[in-house]
């Protein structure tokens, strides 16, 4: 019984990350990636045909590929994470001016997800 529960809770999880991680594709201050590779990790105790389904995928597969691989990003992607990042909170901390709790709030929560993302080991390529 409560293997069935795990399992059943697993695949719940998984798709609840895929839907996070589609709607940040869409909305900047929302990350796809970190969504998706936990997503991945449900699916990889639970379904195998979703497991499947995610490292196949033809815009996610190969970077969730990589890092169930080797554990690695790109260092381009990396660069591109670093600059939406910065420029994501950038533009919000100038809209909340004024607000300097909310701006200094965010410049925290900046600071630690690109200390989060600065420690991300780096690929030149994906693996073969």
């Amino acid at each position: 019984m409560r293997t069935k529960i795990k399992h059943y809770l697993l695949i719940c999880l998984g798709w609840l990350f895929v839907l996070t991680g589609a709607v940040g594709a869409v909305l900047p201050l929302l990350p796809t990636t970190p969504f998706l590779i936990l997503a991945l990790a449900c699916f990889a105790e639970s379904s195998p045909r979703f497991h499947r389904m995610l490292l196949h995928h033809k815009w996610f597969g190969p970077p969730l590929a990589q890092w169930e691989k080797t554990h690695t990003i790109r260092r381009a992607v990396k660069k591109k994470v670093i600059l939406l990042i910065t420029l994501t909170f950038g533009l919000s901390i100038a809209v909340l001016w004024g607000r300097p709790g909310l701006q200094l709030m965010l410049v925290g929560l900046c600071l630690i997800l690109l200390w989060f993302v600065s420690r991300l080991k780096e690929s030149e390529q994906l693996p073969r």
